[in-house]
């Protein structure tokens, strides 16, 4: 094929894609429309329920946050926010949207756990989260239960095998009470021993406490446990046996109590 060939189909590319240019941006652009929240990607969804548990910490406005949280597919349960707050832990997010996300799942178990300080996760921006909803009402706050007070840490008060513990398999038991004796949530527990460590919170468990958590135990290993909030440590924690009534041996659990002292 000679050059002049060449010239007419050269022409003719050229002049269907200026058209398609022209009615793709000009005659029938794209139109850009709000995603619905449970259409997202299922990262997407765990960033927004993220997003909402900032927000619900800033604010403590719980009946808000269970608005936002009926767009996404079962969200509204507060052991799938438990769930999603020890996955942010072990997938490295700050630890203060882990908290955060762990504060409201405590409130939605029990709307009378404490919520975090305001300053302890930034207040998002007025903007971060579009919710069609109605112009909200205003609301009486949460009276929140006494918490810490900074500069007064927790110490280890009791250190106790339970024999007949419920559960199926042996674990750990960390109460963390205040001064007053009420139930701290929110405090990070790390557990560590020689092939690794793990994290976790109480009060993602309300119906066991707001100052509860438990981490399952392995035979044969040794754990030493610490409260985030204070340098006090557990350590030589491992499966004991225990003898049943039947006479059977079973493994027991431990139960660690961390109480705050009078400041």
């Amino acid at each position: 094929m000679n050059r002049s060939n060449w010239a007419p189909l050269v022409v003719g590319l050229v002049v269907g894609a200026g058209a398609g240019l022209i009615y793709g941006w000009v005659v029938q652009p794209a139109r850009t429309t709000q995603a619905a929240p449970a259409s997202l990607r299922a990262d997407f969804q765990e960033e927004y329920a993220a997003l909402i548990a900032s927000a619900h910490a800033a604010t403590g406005d719980l009946p808000r946050a269970r608005a936002r949280l009926a767009l996404l597919p079962g969200a509204t349960d507060g052991d799938h926010i438990a769930a999603l707050a020890q996955a942010w832990l072990a997938t490295g997010h700050p630890e203060s949207e882990a908290r955060a996300l762990a504060a409201l799942a405590a409130a939605l178990g029990d709307p009378t756990a404490t919520p975090l300080p305001s300053a302890a996760v930034p207040n998002p921006s007025p903007t971060a989260l579009v919710v069609a909803t109605a112009a909200p009402t205003s609301r009486p706050r949460p009276t929140p239960l006494p918490t810490f007070t900074p500069g007064a840490p927790f110490r280890l008060s009791q250190r106790l095998l339970v024999c007949d513990d419920p559960a199926p398999l042996p674990r750990l038991q960390v109460i963390v009470l205040d001064s007053a004796g009420e139930g701290v949530p929110n405090v990070l527990v790390r557990v560590i021993w020689d092939a690794g460590q793990d994290q976790f919170f109480t009060g993602l468990k309300p119906d066991l406490g707001i100052g509860f958590g438990d981490f399952t135990l392995e035979p044969e290993t040794e754990y030493t446990v610490q409260l985030a909030e204070s340098d006090a440590i557990a350590t030589g924690l491992r499966a004991e046996s225990c003898t049943g009534d039947s006479g059977e041996p079973h493994f027991g659990s431990w139960q660690l109590t961390f109480v705050q002292p009078d400041s």
